[in-house]
This record gives structure tokens, C-alpha cells and sequence, in this order.
């Protein structure tokens, strides 16, 4: 989807906007932007797809009452749960790891007076470490925590809230899954590469996948005119895995839709 604001464009900044988000997800930024008069893209560098057998989450979410937490890993993870969940148990807290996820909570119609949910502290990095930094541990130990994610996930928490004698369990509830190089799709990548853009890119995954497109869709060639691109990414850990791929041009603006339009204006 691109969108030209027309004179709107100059005051805003000139480069098109590459939001990488699966596109359930990038629709809000990108009328966000395109309100503000940028040019906007949304081409999505990660697909969320539902897993192939439900029965391991539909069992393991029948028996949310026994654990004293459900830790959501992605906005991801929280819809994915309610497409087989109506109505969540009060006494059972919930740990977030970004503001995107407790967006994705209100969505359905889950908030603070509802249930107690745990994230880092406002101003923090969005991240596995800064929640174990905010969970009460002691109210914790002994007790059992569920945490809801993609196929598979870092361990650091896991191993932290077993290091505090908590028991872990874990459960998927989606796919990731990189887009498939179409016809389409590379003829929307070599428009992106002849130009100067700004990429949003909120996981390491879809840095990752965007590498892998372009070498499959230009080769080397491609790939050295894809890293001289300017990138906007919301945790340190994109960071890292964006230079460790050789991009050039890389700006950490923190989690949050907020955060990453303020990372954006200020390149403009």
C-alpha cells in the first residue's frame, strides 16, 4: 500500500515510510504517518500465521487458572490467544514486555481494571530483562507461570524465573513465517532499492528476512544497495542484529508507536 499526501509530503520529509510490520499490525502507524503526510509502504517482512494444530493452546489456556501468570511475548501472542479465549480470568496477572501488547489487550477488552498486568517501567528498554526486573518474585516462587509465544523464543526469562525457583511452562500460539518472493513482491523491493526510504523494523527476524529477499530477488548487488538504507529500530537488539548484517544507517528509537514516529521526525 503506498499513499502520497502531495504537498504535505515536503513538510514532513520526502522519503517514503517501510513499515515491515505483519500487516495486521501496521495499519494504525501507517494512518498515523500518512496523517503527519508522509508516504507510506507497508510491506510486511514477517507473516503470522495460525498453527496448524490449536489443541496444545486450546489445552494449555483451559487451564489458565492454575498459573499465577501468563506472560505475552508479541501482540502476536495476545491475539492469537483470544481467537480461542472470551473472557480472561481476573486473578491470573499478565506480564507484557511492550506497549504494543497491552494495546493489543484493550483491543479485547482487557486493561488494568481488569486484571493486574506487569511491564517494564515507562522509560525502560521493552524487553524479556526489564519485565523480570518488575515482576515481584517473591509473591512468584513456588507458583507456575505460562509464557505464550511463536514457535520458539529467547530463554533468558525462562531461565531467570527458574533461577528463582518459579516453574516455567511454555506454549505456542502462532507461526512466523517469511513472505515468499513473488513477482509482486520483487518488483516492490527493486522500487524501494532505486530510491532513499526510511524502514521501520520492530524484530530481528524481519531484518533477517529482509536480507534474505533481497539476495534471493538482486543478489549482492541488491543486498549492498539495501544496507546503505536508513533504518529505524525499536530495541537494541534489532540494533545489533541490523549492524551485524552490515546496514550503515541505523537508529534506535525505543518501543512504541510513539517512539518510533519521534525517531522519525527527527531524521526529517
Amino acid at each position: 500500500m503506498i499513499s502520497d499526501q502531495g504537498e504535505n509530503v515536503a513538510q514532513f520529509g520526502s522519503r517514503p515510510v517501510v513499515i515491515t510490520r505483519p500487516a495486521a499490525q501496521a495499519q494504525l502507524l501507517a494512518d498515523r504517518l500518512q496523517a503527519d503526510g508522509r508516504q507510506v509502504v507497508v510491506l510486511p517482512l514477517l507473516c503470522v500465521a495460525p498453527l496448524d494444530d490449536c489443541a496444545p493452546l486450546q489445552a494449555a489456556l483451559a487451564q489458565l487458572a492454575r498459573y499465577a501468570m501468563v506472560v505475552f511475548v508479541s501482540p502476536n501472542a495476545v491475539d492469537a490467544v483470544f481467537q480461542h479465549l472470551r473472557d480472561w480470568p481476573s486473578a491470573v496477572a499478565i506480564g507484557i514486555v511492550g506497549e504494543g501488547s497491552r494495546l493489543a489487550l484493550q483491543r479485547h477488552g482487557v486493561d488494568e481494571n481488569a486484571v493486574t498486568i506487569v511491564a517494564p517501567a515507562l522509560g525502560a528498554r521493552m524487553d524479556s530483562e526489564e519485565l523480570f526486573e518488575a515482576l515481584d518474585l517473591v509473591l512468584l516462587r513456588d507458583r507456575r507461570v505460562l509464557i505464550v509465544r511463536g514457535q520458539a523464543g529467547r530463554d533468558f526469562l525462562t531461565d531467570m524465573l527458574r533461577a528463582a525457583q518459579i516453574e516455567v511452562d511454555h506454549v505456542t500460539a502462532y507461526q512466523r513465517l517469511a513472505p515468499v518472493l513473488t513477482p509482486a513482491l520483487r518488483a516492490q523491493l527493486a522500487s524501494l532499492l532505486a530510491g532513499e526510504c526510511d524502514w521501520l523494523v520492530t524484530s530481528s527476524e524481519a531484518m533477517r528476512n529482509l536480507v534474505q529477499l533481497t539476495m534471493e530477488a538482486f543478489g549482492a548487488t541488491g543486498v549492498v544497495k539495501i544496507q546503505r538504507q536508513r533504518m529505524i529500530v525499536s530495541h537494541h537488539r534489532i540494533a545489533e542484529t541490523a549492524q551485524s548484517l552490515g546496514f550503515l544507517h541505523v537508529t534506535m528509537s525505543g518501543s512504541g508507536d510513539e517512539r518510533l514516529i519521534a525517531a522519525l521526525q527527527s531524521l526529517a
